[in-house]
């Protein structure tokens, strides 16, 4: 593999993302007061991308780095509160590029789901809740994989078999799992949908089928009536293992989902989307240009 520099990343990124927004979306700021920015969408939306390749520990450290480095590719960069509330402003343009990306990739032609929730904490357990952003959205929840008590939300999201999210939301920590799961499975329809155990419910599972036209598919209990194939479960416990790995892909690959530092709803709902785009964008980099946006390589696929 061959080494590609940051600089010929950046340059990737905002071309395709420029690319998209001068044909779909340019015409967003048309009608807003004023002058148009000296820095524009595009570079605000590609280092919120980018941001999730290089993972400084805080928004402020990561433009900084880059001020210290590709000031020649961004010469008018924000400071860290402007970029903040433009990043804040853009995020509804990204998801709007994100599936743009998913329809240009095929992926939306799959018909076949993996779906899961992981926990979002965004303060201190302990910690007085009265005065933040999140008081009366997020709540106190339990992760009983993790055996981890947290305030926050539960991130849930369907992936292709192959760990590309479709589609996510954030629900509150305490909302049951399949409670949670309608949240995305409403904007899905004829899938066949691969969950664990806590997607369990014949009814609940006939009732989304009745609704959205998907089918759920869990492992069977033990002690349930009605069983599966014992092939079709060994498949099913085998599915369970690429869920956890999508998952585990998009929470310690670049920024931890459990670690954003959102002080607001916005900003949190911000730094989701842009984790989303940067994630599907390691696959399409892959495929379209050959290059591996974990390791900053060339490959041969």
């Amino acid at each position: 593999m061959n080494s590609i520099p940051m600089t010929d990343i950046f340059v990737h990124i905002y071309v395709m993302l420029d690319d998209w927004y001068q044909e779909f979306a340019a015409n967003t700021r048309k009608g807003q007061p004023g002058k148009q920015p000296d820095f524009s969408d595009s570079e605000v939306m590609t280092l919120m991308i980018a941001m999730d390749y290089i993972p400084f520990p805080s928004e402020r450290q990561f433009l900084e780095f880059v001020r210290a480095n590709y000031l020649s590719l961004f010469p008018n960069l924000l400071e860290q509160g402007q970029f903040n509330r433009r990043a804040r402003q853009a995020a509804p343009l990204l998801e709007m590029f994100r599936q743009n990306c998913l329809l240009a990739s095929g992926v939306a032609l799959v018909k076949e789901g993996l779906l899961d929730t992981k926990p979002v904490p965004v303060m201190s357990y302990r910690r007085s809740k009265k005065s933040s952003d999140f008081a009366g959205s997020a709540d106190y929840g339990y992760c009983s994989s993790r055996k981890m008590y947290y305030f926050g939300y539960k991130l849930v999201t369907i992936s292709t078999l192959s760990g590309i999210p479709i589609v996510y939301d954030l629900v509150p920590a305490n909302t049951d799992e399949r409670k949670a799961a309608e949240s995305v499975l409403e904007y899905i329809s004829g899938f066949d949908v691969f969950g664990d155990k806590g997607f369990l419910g014949k009814a609940w599972q006939e009732n989304i089928h009745l609704r959205t036209g998907n089918r759920i598919w869990t492992p069977k209990r033990k002690n349930q009536y009605h069983q599966q194939s014992k092939t079709f479960e060994r498949w099913l416990n085998g599915t369970r293992l690429r869920i956890e790995g999508v998952f585990n892909e998009i929470q310690n690959l670049g920024k931890n989902v459990e670690r954003l530092l959102a002080k607001t709803i916005l900003g949190l709902c911000a730094r989701i989307v842009a984790k989303m785009t940067s994630h599907l964008l390691k696959y399409v980099f892959r495929a379209q240009f050959g290059i591996d946006l974990i390791t900053f390589s060339k490959t041969d696929a």
